[in-house]
This record gives C-alpha cells, sequence and structure tokens, in this order.
C-alpha cells in the first residue's frame, strides 16, 4: 500500500529550518551591506525585461548557494550525500551565471554549455542519467550510454534556462520552484525514495529563505546565478526521481516542471518564427504579456509596484495544477502525457488571448 500522507518524523527538521534560516538572514545581509557593492551587484530599472521600480541586488544565488552548503553539513548521512553530489554539479552552472550578475558580459550560449556541464559533472558524481524517456523507440536509443549522458545534459540545461526565462516578477521563479519540488517530493515518498524525498524538503527550505525576503516587494533577485542554480537543482531533481525509480513515468516529472517547459520551449519557437536570435530578450513571455494586457488592465488604481506581485499569483495558480496532478498520475505514462497535452492547450489559449501578432514589436 502506498503512504497516503508524509508523516511528521520523515522530515528533516534541523537541516531544513538551517539551511532556510541561513538564506533567510544572508539575504538581508546582502540588503543592508549594499551600500558597499551595489554598483557591482544592483540590478538597475533599464532593460527589456525590467518590471522592477528601484534597484535591487541581484546576487540572491550567492545566499541560496550557502544555504545549500548547511543543509549539506547538517543532514543526515545519506541526504548529506546527494545534497553533496548537488552542491559540486551545480557549481558551474551557478559560478558561469554569477559572473553574468557581476559583469554582465557572459554570453547566453556560455551559460547554457555550463549548465549542461553541471550536467555532466552530475552524471560523473553519482553515474545516474536518463536511460527512458517512455517515447516508443527513443528509449532504445537511450541506451547508448554517451547519448544517455548528453541528453540528460542537455534537458537540465534546459529546465535551468526554463527558470533563468520565468524570472521576471518578484517570487515567480522562486514560487514556481518551490511548487516543483513539492511534486516531486511528493512522488519520491510515494514511491518509497524517502531521501530523494527528504532532499526535496531541505531544498525546499532553502528556497523558501529566499523567497520570503523576494516576495512580495522584491528585496533582493535571484540573478542569472540563483536563476541558473534553481534550475539545475529542478533538473537532476527530476533526472534523479525517473532514473532510480522504474516505476514513475518520465512525464510525471515533466508535469512537475510543466509550466517553465512550456515557456521556454515555446519561448524558442516564437523567436525563430520571428526570425529572431533564440537568446535574445524580449517582452512576448507570458508573465509579460499577463502584467501588461491584465493586470495592468483589470488593477489601474494599484501602483505599478503593486502590481508586480499579482502576476506571480496567477502564474502560480496555472503552474500548481499540472504539478499537483504529477504525483496522482505518477505510473501513468498515457494520462501524464494527457495532461500535459491538455496544459499545452490551456497556456496557448491564454497566450493567444493576451497577445495581438500585429504589434509584436510595441510590447
Amino acid at each position: 500500500m502506498q503512504p497516503s500522507f508524509i508523516p511528521p518524523f520523515s522530515v528533516p527538521h534541523l537541516p531544513l529550518i538551517l539551511a532556510g534560516l541561513s538564506t533567510f538572514l544572508l539575504c538581508w545581509l546582502i540588503i543592508f551591506s549594499s551600500k558597499w557593492h551595489g554598483h557591482l551587484t544592483h540590478d538597475y530599472t533599464d532593460g527589456v525585461q525590467k518590471f522592477h521600480f528601484y534597484p535591487a541586488s541581484r546576487i540572491g544565488g550567492l545566499a541560496i548557494l550557502v544555504g545549500l552548503i548547511v543543509g549539506w553539513l547538517t543532514s543526515p548521512s545519506l541526504v548529506n550525500e546527494e545534497l553533496k553530489h548537488i552542491f559540486w554539479a551545480s557549481l558551474p552552472a551557478f559560478c558561469f551565471g554569477f559572473a553574468e550578475d557581476l559583469t554582465h558580459r557572459i554570453s547566453t550560449q556560455i551559460r547554457l554549455i555550463a549548465t549542461m556541464l553541471s550536467g555532466v559533472l552530475a552524471f560523473l558524481l553519482t553515474g545516474l542519467s536518463l536511460t527512458r524517456v517512455d517515447i516508443f523507440g527513443f528509449d532504445l536509443l537511450l541506451t547508448w550510454v554517451p547519448l544517455s549522458v548528453i541528453f540528460t545534459a542537455f534537458a537540465v540545461a534546459g529546465i535551468a534556462n526554463a527558470i533563468n526565462i520565468i524570472d521576471g516578477f518578484h517570487g515567480l521563479a522562486s514560487g514556481t520552484v518551490l511548487i516543483s519540488l513539492a511534486s516531486l517530493g511528493y512522488t519520491s515518498y510515494l514511491v518509497n525514495d524517502i531521501v530523494l524525498a527528504k532532499v526535496c524538503f531541505v531544498l525546499a527550505g532553502i528556497v523558501l529563505g529566499f523567497f520570503l525576503v523576494n516576495y512580495p516587494f522584491g528585496k533582493i533577485f535571484l540573478g542569472d546565478g540563483g536563476a541558473y542554480l534553481l534550475g539545475f537543482w529542478l533538473g537532476w531533481i527530476a533526472v534523479v526521481l525517473v532514473a532510480r525509480n522504474p516505476g514513475v513515468s518520465a512525464w510525471s516529472a515533466v508535469l512537475a516542471c510543466a509550466y517553465p517547459i512550456t515557456e521556454v520551449v515555446f519561448s524558442i519557437y516564437r523567436r525563430f518564427a520571428r526570425g529572431v536570435n533564440p537568446g535574445q530578450a524580449d517582452r512576448l513571455h507570458l508573465h509579460s504579456l499577463i502584467k501588461v494586457r491584465l493586470v495592468r488592465k483589470k488593477f489601474p488604481n494599484l501602483s505599478l509596484a503593486s502590481q508586480n506581485p499579482i502576476v506571480s499569483l496567477l502564474l502560480w495558480s496555472l503552474a500548481i495544477i499540472p504539478a499537483a496532478l504529477g504525483p496522482v498520475l505518477h505510473n501513468s505514462t498515457a494520462w501524464s502525457v494527457l495532461t500535459f497535452s491538455a496544459f499545452l492547450i490551456i497556456y496557448m489559449k491564454i497566450y493567444f488571448s493576451l497577445v495581438r501578432f500585429s504589434a509584436f514589436n510595441k510590447i
């Protein structure tokens, strides 16, 4: 019989609290010390994807990395080992993202390669990679280890890039990661992968420590370092869940991350369709359109700064639907695929109801 609830004693309370508290306190330390480093670390308000209204530090990823170290050092042995692998493997993704936060000179392509390197490093540390995605024919190809490793690295980098793409409004990226970690963690628990479930709890505690400072007022931002770091965590947890639990459909892991995956895939398609470089920033993401076409219209009396967190609330409502169904459908590929297809239809209907293609360049 599968467990119907998570008993309190299965939650790693001490590392969760200490890691989350460390991240929370370091976020505030970064904020209060910004007069000494703000000229290097502040995210200013000029830019095509900027929707904030005062400068804020964009090195929240540093606080999250420190939280990971605290969680690693204070966790029980098996969880400690998992978090150690996650820490070392995540360093390329974080470091190149963090370098971009400080210098603004690291290209999207270089950061993508660095995140793929993190995926390869994770394989070297754990021996795990995707050997199935529950697609007839393709799974046979993934039995060849080099292709499996390359595909795993590409998938992890894709999710990391997806989190970076949706990092446009206060709490949106970190809140979405919390939703996805909850989905993956509960699925892990249902299939008795208790260690992975506990890892998800610790990582969620770290993200929550940042989230409480970031939302709703945007006191500190993830930056590229933080977004790629969280995206790598999410992608790698999904890989581990599928790789070592044969009873879990790969598509249930896709459901856990359905919103960011859909956003990045559609963004690439949209830019190619317009003849634009896929790495070029624009204001045509769903979150941007919801702000401009929906929230601004429905809440005209609110200040622009107050409208910002409403966008995140609306998109969390969208993201939570497939993520909540992931654990329920974890052992059914057919139903997971149908659910993801339904989510795609909903996403597209919302998107096309908001955008006017003749006005692309005016947004």
